[in-house]
């Protein structure tokens, strides 16, 4: 049973986790000198698999190292198949929001990743998300990829905690109240 669906995410001040050309170069304008990972690799440890779209799994592709140890759903209609080099560590999904929660749940995994914009709109939407843990980097892009819904969402937001990494990005945890 799916316990709990988590977002963890970079935008810029103006809510954009992408440019308008898809880049996300603007995210390696902060100085990290200690190249530290913001939490990631402890957040990591706290889930089971990723569900990630189409548009995100190519961005991860395109750099060259296979990032996750964890099993990793990709959300898509348009893709025929994955590539051979993620064989057994990325898996094609074909599957409303719901759908896709019950067939993980049902493989065993109860704590979700759920990465990229579209997916992330949609299940806000379908008020399948727990938990949003949201790093805001100083950086205004004027237009992008949004992943926020467009409408109004009924579900209120608690702010969990909020701290301030390298002295410039605002990390903050939300859980979802229904």
């Amino acid at each position: 049973m799916i316990t709990k669906n988590t977002v963890y995410l970079a935008q810029s001040l103006d809510g954009f986790i992408a440019d308008q050309q898809g880049g996300i170069d603007w995210l390696s304008t902060i100085d990290n000198p200690q190249h530290s990972d913001l939490g990631f690799a402890e957040f990591m440890t706290e889930i089971d698999a990723l569900v990630m779209g189409r548009n995100t799994f190519e961005q991860v592709i395109s750099f060259g190292q296979w990032p996750y140890d964890k099993p990793v759903y990709v959300v898509s209609h348009s893709l025929a198949k994955l590539p051979p080099q993620v064989q057994g560590k990325a898996y094609l999904i074909r599957a409303g929001e719901r759908e896709l929660i019950n067939q993980l749940s049902s493989l065993g995994h109860s704590r979700l990743y759920i990465d990229g914009g579209k997916l992330v709109k949609n299940f806000i939407r379908a008020g399948l998300i727990d938990e949003l843990i949201v790093t805001t980097v100083p950086v205004i892009l004027g237009g992008g990829i949004s992943w926020l819904p467009d409408a109004k969402v009924p579900h209120k937001l608690e702010l969990v905690s909020s701290q301030v990494l390298l002295n410039q990005l605002v990390q903050s945890k939300y859980k979802v109240l229904r």
